[in-house]
Formats: C-alpha cells, sequence, structure tokens
C-alpha cells in the first residue's frame, strides 16, 4: 500500500531541488519572463548538477525527465518507492521555483521522458545526455493525437518524414525532437509511431517561436518537416503496425508523463498557495481549522478550500506515479492526476490573484506571473476535455469509438 509520507531516501532529494528552487530558479524568474526566448544561461550550471546528483543517487532515483523508467517493477516484489516517485517529487519543488525554468532546464525535456520509457538499451546509450524535445501536436491536431497527419515512409534504411508540428516545448534549444508521425493514416490509430529526429537534420526547419501567455522562460517551438530522412534505428518501440498494442504503446508514454505534468502543477499550486498565506498574514487574517469555513471570514474559508484541492492534486499525482513503481497499469490514474492538478492550479492561482487585490494585478509579487504560467499545465500533454474524456471511458469500460 502506498505511503503517504515522503520516503526517507528521498528527502535529501527534495530538500536539494527546494534549495535549488529557492537560490537558483526564483530569483531570476522575473527576468526571463521579461526577456523572453532569451536563454537561461544559468541553467547551464544546474544541469550538470542535477547530471552529477542523478550518477551519484542511482539506488534512490532520478531527479528530471531523464528519471522516468520504462521497465515495469515485479508487483510481487511489494511496495517499491522508485525512479516515478522521485521525479514527480523533485519536479513539484523545482516548479515551486518556476515552471518555465524546469522546462528550460537542459536535458530534462519531455522527450526526455519519452525515450526513458520506451526506448531500447541501443537508443538508451546512444541518445544518453543528450536534450531532446516532444513535437506531437499539429495545426489540425491537438489533444486527439490519433488524428496526427505527419507521415512516415520507410526508404530502405531511413524513414522519411513530411508534415508539420507546432507548440513543441524546447524545440529550438533541444538537441533531439521525438515526432510523432504515421506510418499509414488508412489503418488509424495502430500506425503512430514515435521517431527521435536529430537537429539539423536536412528537412527539419525551425520556423518560428511563439510568444506565449506564461513559461515565457521556456522557448516553444514551430518546425516544418520536408523530406526529412531519419534513420530506422530511430524508431522508438517496434517497428511492426499491431492494431491490438501499437497505438497503445505509443501512448504508455503518456502513462509516465502526465504524473510529470501533474507534479508540475502541484508545485506551482502550492507557490501561489504560500504566497497568498503570507498575504492572509500580513492582513491580520488567521485560518482556524477548527472551525466551520462558514464562520470565518470569505477569504480564509476560500483558502481552506484551495488548500483541499492541493492535497488531493498532490496525492493522485503522487499515486499514479506510485503504481507505475510498481509495475501496475495507471492509465487512468495518471488522467486523473493530470485533470485534477491542471484545474486545480489554474483555479488556485486566479483565485489568489483575485484575493490578493492590487498586489495580485502588479509585479509586486510573483502571483500575476504564476497565474499566467498555470494555463498551460491544463492544455499540454492533453487537455482538461481530452482527460475527462479518457477517465470516463476507462470508468465505463468504452472504447474511443464508443464514447467521443
Amino acid at each position: 500500500m502506498i505511503n503517504l509520507e515522503i520516503p526517507r531516501k528521498f528527502k535529501p532529494l527534495v530538500r536539494q531541488a527546494h534549495e535549488t528552487a529557492a537560490e537558483v530558479l526564483r530569483p531570476i524568474s522575473r527576468k526571463y519572463d521579461r526577456a523572453e526566448h532569451s536563454r537561461p544561461v544559468e541553467l547551464d550550471m544546474m544541469a550538470a548538477v542535477i547530471d552529477g546528483m542523478n550518477a551519484g543517487n542511482s539506488d534512490v532515483g532520478g531527479t528530471g525527465a531523464t528519471g522516468v523508467r520504462r521497465d515495469a517493477a515485479d508487483a510481487s516484489q511489494g511496495n517499491r518507492n522508485g525512479t516515478n516517485i522521485s521525479t514527480c517529487l523533485s519536479i513539484m519543488e523545482l516548479c515551486w521555483g518556476d515552471v518555465g525554468m524546469l522546462l528550460s532546464m537542459p536535458r530534462q525535456g519531455l522527450g526526455n521522458a519519452a525515450i526513458a520509457s520506451v526506448a531500447n538499451e541501443e537508443q538508451l546509450k546512444r541518445f544518453k545526455g543528450r536534450w531532446a524535445a516532444m513535437a506531437i501536436t499539429e495545426p489540425g491536431c491537438g489533444s486527439d493525437s490519433a488524428a496526427i497527419k505527419t507521415s512516415a515512409k520507410l526508404d530502405g534504411d531511413h524513414y522519411v518524414l513530411n508534415g508539420e508540428k507546432i507548440y513543441v516545448t524546447a524545440g529550438e534549444r533541444a538537441d533531439l525532437v521525438v515526432v510523432w508521425a504515421t506510418l499509414d493514416k488508412s489503418l488509424g490509430r495502430a500506425a503512430i509511431k514515435s521517431f527521435v529526429v536529430e537537429k539539423g537534420t536536412p528537412g527539419f526547419e525551425l520556423v518560428r517561436l511563439e510568444h506565449k501567455l506564461g513559461i515565457r522562460a521556456s522557448d516553444t517551438a514551430h518546425f516544418m518537416i520536408t523530406n526529412c530522412r531519419v534513420p530506422k534505428e530511430n524508431l522508438l518501440g517496434d517497428p511492426e503496425v499491431n492494431p491490438e498494442k501499437s497505438f497503445a504503446g505509443v501512448m504508455q508514454t503518456f502513462d509516465n508523463t502526465r504524473p510529470l505534468v501533474a507534479s508540475m502543477a502541484v508545485g506551482l499550486t502550492r507557490a501561489c498557495i504560500e504566497e497568498m498565506g503570507q498575504i492572509l498574514k500580513d492582513c491580520g487574517l488567521t485560518v482556524d481549522y477548527s472551525r466551520p469555513l462558514h464562520r470565518q471570514p470569505s477569504a480564509v474559508a476560500d483558502f481552506v478550500r484551495m488548500q483541499a484541492d492541493y492535497e488531493a492534486a498532490r496525492l493522485l499525482t503522487l499515486q499514479a506515479a506510485w503504481m507505475a513503481d510498481n509495475g501496475r497499469p495507471n492509465s487512468l490514474e495518471a488522467s486523473l492526476a493530470k485533470a485534477k492538478a491542471g484545474r486545480t492550479c489554474v483555479d488556485v492561482a486566479l483565485k489568489c490573484v483575485e484575493l490578493a487585490g492590487s498586489i495580485g494585478y502588479t509585479e509586486t509579487s510573483l502571483l500575476e506571473k504564476w497565474s499566467r504560467d498555470a494555463k498551460i499545465l491544463d492544455i499540454f500533454e492533453g487537455t482538461q476535455q481530452i482527460q475527462l474524456l479518457i477517465i470516463a471511458r476507462r470508468l465505463l469500460g468504452k472504447s474511443s469509438a464508443e464514447l467521443k
């Protein structure tokens, strides 16, 4: 059974991550929010530190996206707190500091999590130490990954990719991009595969960087893919099209990465709540948890409700990660965590801006910035709407064809 306390072996890791967030990320948070598209050079040293922490704590687990493991644990081994839990805990702390900074951390892209989840041993060695972004979204395809039109045709020892990808987080700065493409559109979901494309490959062209509402420290790229030849050894997973397993295998990546995004939302939610708690204290308002909410000031009652939502989101996220560590199917739980954490983060951030009044709308505190950063956490890795659809299918036992 899951233990709701932070495992003792992870406490030093969590402490280090929090110190990094407090001493490195948060102090430069405003700087790179204003300087959109500027690379946070301070993170180069931090990436090296994280690499060292991963190398020196292999028995404890990872501290970033590369800490996610694709190998299922033996459920008969009993309760196991592994790399998925440790990764989520460290991400929560780092995003308490700044979400955009975490997304700008070299070698910590969502593509790294995808590679760590499904790559074979040879690919793991070949791509080790390289920064990987993930390209799924297209102009006509958002959360419905099955609608992908980017094509991949086998030609000798290469796949030839053609298509367009938008909203690629860390797309410009990353060394590699994991591109989702279809081997045969007529075969539907089963033909969708993921390919590792190295930056600089002919036919893989950066069109532009997007100007965004939030997470401005992170670059978000738009790519055109024209007759881009990718070695067939760069295909992740089984090259065969199997209607029973192929798309499910690709989608299993989300079962690992959605708890990571939920962890980002949990970390940012906690930052907002702690800031709001200090503002209430400065205003002379105190929280009395022994009294009914209707007998306390409205702002205090709202604050307690936000804390309850935060705890629910945090526990759902840890449950999804724990299940992955223990070899249990967690597709439902991963979507539950992503849906709850994403919505909670947006609701809490906006409510804190509202309760803080003028402080929330200005650059006096970081609440204004956090309210902008929060929105993407309810969108990428599957929108709120698609998560609720996935949850409904799992609970009702319906297929995607039966429940749209």
